[in-house]
């Protein structure tokens, strides 16, 4: 095989690496197409519906009886239950599962803590 014979096949080749390249993104932007438009054809329909179900972008509806007068602190992630746990105590909790998981506290959210005794 001399340089002409090598040079077309290696054209060849990366022509068809191409090729074989430029379908499989044409198949997977076909198929993001199609589940996007099928994710707002669910999400239109939950709209309509009677019955609202909280989706994944909605936050679940706080039950009333946890609720109370004063308004969340801004980047809070919610209401706490503590079960026989001074605050200070659960702020230490808290600072110390943050510190030994190496994330901000902020990105945390704890839903309750509860003192066990034995």
């Amino acid at each position: 095989m001399n340089i002409g014979e090598a040079g077309i096949t290696a054209l060849v080749g990366y022509a068809v690496v191409f090729s074989g390249l430029l379908v499989l993104m044409l198949i997977i932007c076909c198929m993001g197409a199609f589940f996007r438009s099928r994710e707002v054809k669910v999400a239109e329909k939950k709209a309509t519906s009677n019955d609202p179900v909280p989706t994944a972008t909605q936050p679940l509806p706080v039950p009333t009886e946890t609720q109370s007068e004063k308004p969340l602190a801004k980047g809070s992630a919610g209401r706490i239950k503590l079960y026989d746990v001074p605050d200070k105590e659960a702020a230490m909790i808290m600072a110390i599962v943050a510190d030994t998981m190496k994330k901000p506290i902020n990105e945390l959210h704890f839903i309750s803590i509860k003192e066990v005794k034995k």
